[in-house]
This record gives C-alpha cells, structure tokens and sequence, in this order.
C-alpha cells in the first residue's frame, strides 16, 4: 500500500506532465456534494484525512490542507507521518486557500484543477486571484491513472418516492420550478445538485453512502425536461411514469453534448455554487444561451416541508424514538452488567435497532458514537480497530439518524455513564440552556440564521467558550442530513419560514477532555402576529429523552426548566403507545419533571 507522501509524489509528476506547477484536489464530485460516492473520494485518498470536507493543494515543493475547526484534532492525527501541512481554517496567522495559491505560484505558472468537480465559483475566485500574479488556471484531470484500484460509478436502482410520502408530484415540482425561473428572467436550467435534482423529479436511489439520491442531472425549458441519469439502472415503470409527467429520459454521459448541441434560444438560469466548470463552460461555449447567475430556486422551494412531508417526517419520528428509547434501556443494562460495550458495539446496535422499524431503509449519516475525551472530535468516527471500551464513568455522545421513506432524522444525545466531574456536569448544563434557548425562542420573521445563531451561543459566550462549528443545519426529506438553504450559523443569511425544519446542537468540546452535544430536530411555526409582524417559533420532531442525570438545576432559569419538562411530557406522550409497558416505565422515569 502507498504512503500517503508517494501519492503527493504521483501527483507532483501528473503536475508536471501535465505543465502545471501545483494542484487543487476538493472535497468535491460532478454535483458539488457534500457527502461523496467513494469514486470522487479524491481528496480522501491522497491526503489520508477522512472528513467530508477540506482541500488538498500539492506545489512543486511542499503540500497542505484546509479544514474548518471540527477537524482540527481528527486532521492533526490522520496527517501524521506525511508532508501535508495542516491549515486550521479561522485561525489567526492561518492563510486562507486563495492566500496561500496567490503566494505559491506566479508569473506563467499554472495551478490543475479538474473542472468537472469544482464549482463554477470557485473556478472564477482562483482566476481572478491567480490573474493578479501573472498565472492561471488549467481545468485537468490528474487523478485518473494516479488512483489505483479506484472505486466504480456507482449505479444503484433508483426509484421515485410515492407521492404519500412527497406530497407534491414532478409535474407540480416542475411548475413551481418554471414559475420560479420566470421570476429571475430566465427560461431554463440545468439542475446539477443532486438533493435538487431527488427533489424536483421525487427521484431517490442509493448512489451516496446513507444518503438516497441518484446521480443524475435534469435540464429544465419553458416546455421539456430531460432527465440524464444511467439508463442500465432506472426501472422502465419509474420511467414511463416520469414520461406521464413530462420528463425525458436520456443517459447521464449525453448532458455535456445535448448543452453544446442544443439549438433553441434560451436564457439560462446558472447557480455557480453548485454548477461544476465544464457544464458551465458547456453551457457559455453555446451561443443560444444566456447565461444569468443567480441561486438554484429548488433549494428554496424544497427548505420549506409541505404539510404531507411534515406528518410524515413526524411519524418517521416517533419510529425513531422508539429505537433510541430501546436503545439507551440496552446500554444501562449493559453498563449495570458490568459487561464490555465498545464504541463500535453501540454502532451495532444504533443500526439494528432502526432496521427494526417499519420503513426505514438505512441510517442518515454514519453515527458518531464516541466516549470521554473522543467526543471532543466532532466528527468523530469509531472504527473496530480503533475504538474505545466503555467505563462506567464521564460522557458517551451519540450523534446518530435514520432513512425512512417517510423522512429523515438526525439526533444527538450525551449520556452520563456514571461518575461525572463538576466541569462536565456545569458543561452539559451550559449546553442544554443553549438548546433550550434556542428551542423556547420566539422571533420575528425577519430573522436569519445568523441572527438565531447569536442567540443559541449566549448561554456559552457568557463563560469565555464557544463550539467551531453552527447551531444547527437543514435536514432534507429522505435527502440529505444536511440541506439547506437555511442554517444555524453566523455567517447565513436565509430568513426563516414556517416549514423549515433545522436542527438544535450546541455543544463543547475540550480537546483531550470532554465533548457534549445535545440536539433535536426543529419544525419553524408561526406564533403571534401583532402590530409588530409576524413571529415565529419552533416545535420540536424529535422524540426522545434528554439526560437528567449530569444537569445542575440551579443553573436553569424558570422558563427553561418549564421548556423541559413539556418537552418531556411530549416526548412521553408521543412514545407510550409505541412501547411496551416496561419501556413504558422506564420512559416514565427517565421524563419525570425537574424540580
């Protein structure tokens, strides 16, 4: 097996061969996911470092890595042993991707990068900045034939989710699509995204790692739609019933040639953030188009849950809770047995425990299921050669979700083993008045995430601390776990609609010491409308107890403590119809009020 410093040599030698004089490998594949099929695992297999997003650069002479800061202790250790030098992304004296390319390379030299896996934005932000010292960009690919053994296309059999569960059909979808174009003065558009692309036709397969989209792309006109996805793999029912919907099927390596053969005038509508370099220059290469810049409007339209999806996604729920309630009743016998649980058995069992409930077809994202210091990497991920034994004292985090075809969940919860320290115990309850915060707030309907965001991080701000990572994320229907358009987090800029659903997480993380996290789905309603506007709230979808055991009730105010105990009144409420009179019980105990 290669090391991870000779397959920087490899690539240093496409470089050249190739006349560049660095390279930009992303974390990135032809749809700008976020989450990657193995084959465009690019980024993955040369550096080592196995998050799901950072960047690789390799110059003639040295290499680095861009991550965002819940990486930093998972990069730092995965690096180890090769020449990569780690960039911790905000870090003050850290340069920025665009600093450290601008210094590297000047008059005449070139920097490879494949434009079929990144973005059209980030193409143009490297050629304006490169453009200023005198060199340039050079769309190539040189991990092919540099990655031995490399994993296949994927070609799972797609299928199109029933309308019960979607509660809107593709020909609807297409006309508020088209309706949505009209608005921005243009006529056409290629939809890359492929949560957009699962969305609008109600297309799902199992193309990504739990995550149920199909690789495919649809072109979008006045009067036609043309789906391109592997033929070999689409069942003929799933597309004559696209057909009856006014959707074409052709194959998904045909979308660069039909773009540069097509003949009829258009004013195409382009979202450069999600829109790889070659379709983009497919697209400006034809001289029928007409290029306007503006944001994918499917990401809007499929933020907000219609009221189908919503049921739905509550029923997928309440399943779900029942799985995690029979989970934490196993763990305590476990752990009361004395018997060994690793990180990697509670995986196990996570997963098996879903699989039981009817309509699920997998878990959302691979669980983090991780003990003491551990849970202070964000993403981390127990492995059965590296995995810790559980002891019956500190914290185990769980950060887990399941695929149903009825939604999609995500839910994190941090369960006190036994002997707690007074730093985790004031810990968890900083943490659960920032999710309760968040959870209880009413606003008007102007706010943004960033805005919300603020407010989530007061309850840890007030001690000297803060999490490197947002509040909360989209989560997607039977999609993906993070969707957004909107989010949690300072930098966001989407106003929140009734129908968003976002999830709730603030935590901590000492590294070395303790990770927490506690985190609920959350449905954004209206609340009262007044001579001031319009505020909205949130209702929490996610059923299922939070640890009593760690928290300091003296730090909770009275609002706080009463957000509690209705959510648990809820959560029992919802759940004992779906257990047994033991689990019963046991939830009884577990959601009895806090004093």
């Amino acid at each position: 097996m290669q090391t991870t410093n000779e397959k920087i040599a490899l690539l240093r030698a496409a470089m050249k061969a190739a006349g560049a004089n660095a390279c930009l490998i992303p974390s990135s594949d032809p749809h700008i996911s976020e989450y990657l099929p193995a084959h465009w695992s690019a980024r993955r297999y040369f550096s080592g470092f196995t998050g799901s997003v950072g960047n690789l650069v390799v110059t003639e002479t040295a290499s680095a890595l861009w991550v965002d800061g819940r990486y930093f202790v998972q990069a730092a250790h995965q690096l180890e042993g090769s020449e990569i030098v780690l960039q911790k992304m905000g870090v003050e004296g850290v340069p920025t991707l665009m600093e450290y390319l601008t210094d590297a390379l000047g008059e005449g030299q070139v920097l490879a990068v494949d434009g079929m896996v990144t973005a059209t934005s980030t193409m143009k932000e490297l050629q304006k900045a490169l453009a200023k010292k005198g060199a340039s960009v050079k769309s190539v690919d040189l991990v092919e034939g540099n990655w031995p053994d490399r994993p296949a296309v994927p070609a799972s059999e797609a299928f199109l989710l029933d309308e019960t569960y979607a509660g809107r059909s593709a020909a609807e979808k297409l006309g508020d699509l088209r309706a949505e174009l009209a608005k921005q003065g243009a006529g056409a558009m290629v939809v890359c995204r492929l949560d957009s692309v699962a969305w609008l036709l109600n297309l799902r397969a199992s193309d990504l790692d739990n995550t149920p989209f199909a690789l495919a792309y649809c072109f979008v006109t006045p009067d036609d739609a043309i789906l391109f996805i592997n033929t070999a793999r689409l069942p003929a029912e799933a597309a004559e019933a696209l057909g009856r919907q006014g959707v074409r099927v052709t194959d998904y390596d045909h979308l660069l040639g039909a773009l540069t053969g097509y003949h009829h005038d258009q004013t195409v509508l382009v979202d450069e953030a999600g829109t790889n370099w070659a379709v983009y220059s497919a697209l400006a290469g034809n001289p029928v188009f007409t290029l306007k810049a503006g944001e994918d409007p499917i990401q809007a339209l499929k933020g907000v849950k219609n009221p189908v999806e919503i049921e739905n996604l509550k029923n997928a729920h309440l399943r779900d809770g029942v799985a995690m309630v029979k989970f934490q009743m196993w763990l305590e016998e476990k752990m009361a047995a004395g018997e060994a649980v690793t990180e990697v058995d509670v995986d196990e069992k996570l997963m098996a425990l879903r699989s039981e409930q009817a309509l699920n077809i997998g878990v959302s994202f691979d669980t983090i299921a991780a003990w003491g210091a551990n849970a202070a990497m964000m993403h981390y991920h127990a492995t059965p050669g590296n995995c810790a034994t559980l002891a019956p004292k500190g914290f185990l985090l769980v950060d887990c979700g399941g695929q149903y075809l009825d939604g999609t969940t995500d839910i994190t919860r941090t369960y006190a083993l036994g002997e707690l320290t007074d730093n985790e115990r004031t810990y968890y309850t900083y943490v659960l008045k920032s999710h309760i915060d968040m959870a209880k707030l009413q606003f008007l309907n102007t706010c943004t995430g960033g805005n919300l965001d603020v407010i989530a991080r007061a309850p840890v701000w007030a001690h000297g601390i803060d999490y490197r990572c947002g509040t909360g994320h989209g989560v997607g229907f039977v999609g993906g776990v993070h969707e957004g358009p909107h989010n949690l987090r300072i930098t966001n800029h989407t106003v929140f609609k009734p129908g968003m659903i976002v999830t709730d997480e603030p935590g901590i993380y000492e590294e070395g010491e303790v990770g927490i996290r506690i985190e609920n789905e959350l449905l954004c309603c209206e609340r009262v409308k007044n001579q001031y506007g319009q505020f909205l709230g949130f209702e929490p979808v996610t059923y299922c107890p939070i640890d009593l055991t760690p928290v300091r009730p003296e730090l909770l105010d009275a609002d706080e403590k009463e957000w509690l105990n209705a959510f648990h009144q809820m959560v029992r409420e919802k759940l004992t119809p779906h257990l047994s009179a033991a689990e019963a019980a046991w939830l009884a105990d577990k959601t009895k009020a806090l004093a």
